[in-house]
Order: C-alpha cells, then structure tokens, then sequence
C-alpha cells in the first residue's frame, strides 16, 4: 500500500515524534533509507539549515540512514544523481517553505518522477505545511493569495496547514472556489497517515483535524480515525 504523512507544520520537535516514527516504520524501519528535499526553504536560502534539522531529527528517532538531497532549483531537480537517491528512498520527505516554488520546481522534474516510482513500489511521500500542501490536487500559496494546481498525488483534496493557527482563516474562500474538494486542516505538530483499515487515517500529535466537507464541519482528536 502507498502511504502518506501530512503534517500541520512547527515539525521536527515533541509530539511529531509520533507520526514520524510511524512514518519510519511504515517505511521499513531504522535501517531505511530517508530523503530529505529542502526545495521550499530554498527562496530565503534556508534550505541547508532546515535539511540539517530534518536530518538530526530523524536520526535522533533511530533513523541510521538519513540523506538530504540538495534539490534547490529546476537543474538541481533534474541532476540523475539527486533522482537516484531518492528512487532508492523509502521515506521521502518534503520539507516546508515556499509552496509554490517547491511545486513548480519538482514538476515534471527527474527527481518527482524518481518520488512518484518509489511511491508506487511501497515508499512513504509526505510532508509539513507546504510539503504536504503541494501533494494534493490544490493548494492555497498564501504568498501570492491563490488556489493552485497541485502534484495531484491526493485528488480532491486542498490541505490548511497551521489551522490552528491561521490555516482556518482561509477555508471560507476555498470552500466557494472548491466546493466539491475537501478541505483538510491540520493543526500544527500534528499529523496524519492513511494507516487504518482500508486506507482510514489516523491522527498523530498533538492537535485535531478539521475536514470541510462542503456545509459540515467535522473535527477529529488525537488517536481517532477519519475517511476521506
């Protein structure tokens, strides 16, 4: 099965120990191999501070093979080097930032077509706030106040990270531009797999998930299972 970890954002400390590890193995344990893209921290050139977070991260869960691949603009994005390390990845991990640069750097790229075969051999995809907003049919870039296309991985699906704190602030607007999507806040330090049975997702961390399903609201605690 593919699975996927979406996380809210304020990663890398506490509670996301919880979906991180299960991320880990659901992936094939200690001993996988992780991918790091630090492509959305790359416009404010923090992209090789946030790789070197992720990594201490990682490893400080157990993880003993933790690679950051430097993908920072579209010739980095099709480097067949950078593409091989993450075709032989089991858990691949986007970090956040600038979500529409990230989109639009690994579109049509050799390393998203490397993410996508690995994906479909088993490997983990996820992400936090614009990691994971990017995977779904639509996403929100509050830097330019659009709705646009997204990597398609999760159809009808548009993700609101840091809901809980100021994520909800754009589901109004997107309820009336994509009212037959559905909106997912995640809460930040929290995140969510499709683990359950028959592909349900469960909550991780220490937050809730609102889901916007047209009129009705649901929200969903720490520990429950919800389908999309």
């Amino acid at each position: 099965m593919a699975y996927f970890l979406l996380e809210g954002g304020a990663e890398f400390n506490g509670p996301m120990a919880d979906p991180d590890r299960r991320g880990i193995a659901l992936a094939g344990g200690f001993q996988t191999p992780i991918a790091i893209l630090p492509t959305a921290a790359a416009p404010d050139h923090n992209d090789s501070r946030a790789g070197r977070n992720g990594r201490r991260w990682f490893e400080s869960l157990g993880a003993s093979r933790v690679g950051v691949v430097p993908v920072t603009d579209k010739p980095s994005a099709n480097n067949p080097d950078f593409a091989a390390q993450v075709a032989s990845a089991r858990l691949i991990y986007l970090l956040g930032g600038f979500p529409r640069y990230l989109c639009e750097t690994l579109r049509g790229s050799q390393v998203w077509s490397a993410a996508l075969e690995a994906h479909r051999n088993g490997a983990v995809v996820g992400g936090s706030s614009a990691g994971a907003m990017v995977l779904c049919e639509h996403y929100y870039d509050p830097y330019v106040g659009k709705l646009l296309q997204g990597l398609d991985l999760l159809e009808n699906i548009c993700i609101l990270p840091h809901h809980n704190r100021f994520g909800k602030g754009s589901a109004s607007n997107l309820k009336s531009l994509i009212p037959h999507s559905t909106l997912l806040g995640i809460d930040e330090q929290t995140g969510i797999i499709n683990d359950g049975s028959g592909g349900a997702w469960t909550i991780y961390g220490a937050g809730v998930v609102t889901i916007y399903r047209g009129e009705r609201t649901e929200v969903h605690m720490r520990g429950a299972q919800f389908r999309l």
